[in-house]
């Protein structure tokens, strides 16, 4: 069967603030990639600061899901029509990370920690104008089409709206397994949650499912920690202003946990000033987790570690695609993951400005563009 080029409307930025909506020409797949219609397309904070800060033109978006269009020679095990979820942590398999089991950190194919070359389809699968444009991530999930490598697939036959399968492949994933693989967190403990956005709600879901039998949800927004209570919190505490090393909440914390800090304890806010966070809530021995993905500069005060704290700094949950995502898809279809609850709102191309204003003054779990 000979595959066409398709027409594809899609959010392209130039990396310096700027982005509109524009018509792509896909090409088919080249050897070994697969090209997917998109159906639902996550909007994360990730995707903001590529637009703001990546200096470059790109397809925008790394969270998406829809059905097979086309395959590629050398690809095996996909059909034409099949539900996929796509996954930006793309492993080679050879690596010295995939060969040690990391393969979230994979060498080759990471666009976060390798040299990202070998994970990204054809140069030319995507054009504008004649002119090659890159896809976020290897992904480019805002655009009906986008052609990847048939590694960054997961194909799925569970009943979920495609909506909520989106989301699994990066803020879920994040959230999820930041507790069950990184952490391990067990059951019986007690885990403390800073920030109950998107990210935090996973991890709060998480620790539930894991058995944690105290969840100290943390945040700003009273309404975040209402909602943090519908996903497994136990309690809720609003964040103290200018509280300096957590030291107030940290006594709120130990007046919950016989006064000895809660074994677990996971930022999920990407601010600097909270990177140190974590590891004043947590108990002598106890694990800190941060999960957001800072990258600036943080000072510690080193009396912060006393006594054997471990403090952590996993990516995507330390992520295995083909394993991982059919899990969260169990726990969702047996009524233990909450999906359609972390959708909020709705967006279609047109008018994802508004997906990303929801965003980022904190109006919604999850922010989705859903394609017609």
């Amino acid at each position: 069967m000979k595959h066409i080029e398709r027409q594809s409307k899609a959010i392209v930025s130039n990396g310096k603030g700027h982005y509109e909506l524009v018509t792509l020409q896909v090409a088919p797949p080249d050897k070994g990639e697969v090209r997917v219609k998109i159906l639902a397309s996550g909007l994360c904070h990730t995707d903001w600061d590529s637009i703001q800060n990546w200096n470059k033109t790109f397809v925008v978006g790394h969270e998406g899901a829809g059905i097979v269009d086309a395959i590629g020679d050398d690809v095996a095990g996909l059909s034409v029509g099949d539900k996929v979820i796509l996954n930006w942590c793309i492993p080679c398999g050879h690596c010295f990370a995939c060969q040690q089991g990391n393969v979230h950190i994979c060498e080759n194919n990471s666009p976060v920690c390798g040299n990202g070359l070998c994970g990204h389809a054809n140069d030319f699968a995507t054009t504008l104008s004649g002119k090659a444009v890159e896809r976020s991530f290897h992904l480019g999930t805002l655009s009906e089409y986008t052609v990847v490598k048939a590694a960054a697939i997961v194909k799925f036959t569970h009943e979920i709206p495609f909506s909520s399968a989106s989301i699994v492949g990066c803020g879920v994933m994040t959230g999820y397994g930041s507790v069950v693989n990184a952490a391990q967190v067990k059951a019986g403990s007690t885990v403390c949650v800073i920030g109950c956005g998107g990210v935090g709600l996973n991890v709060i879901q998480a620790a539930r499912i894991s058995g944690a039998r105290k969840i100290i949800a943390i945040d700003i927004n009273q309404d975040r920690l209402d909602q943090a209570k519908a996903f497994g919190a136990t309690h809720g505490l609003i964040s103290i202003n200018n509280d300096v090393d957590f030291a107030q909440m940290r006594a709120l914390v130990n007046g919950e946990t016989q006064g000895r800090g809660a074994d677990y304890a996971f930022e999920c806010t990407a601010i600097p000033a909270l990177g140190s966070a974590p590891l004043a809530l947590i108990r002598n021995a106890g694990v800190a987790v941060q999960v957001s993905g800072i990258e600036q500069r943080v000072d510690f005060n080193c009396e912060l570690f006393e006594w054997d704290k471990t403090y952590i700094n996993p990516l995507y949950g330390k992520c295995n695609p083909q394993a991982d995502f059919p899990i969260l898809l169990d726990l969702y279809n047996s009524g233990q993951l909450k999906l359609d609850e972390l959708v909020s709102k709705t967006y279609s191309l047109e008018n994802v400005a508004n997906g990303f204003d929801d965003m980022l003054n904190g109006r919604v779990a999850k922010a989705v563009v859903v394609f017609e």
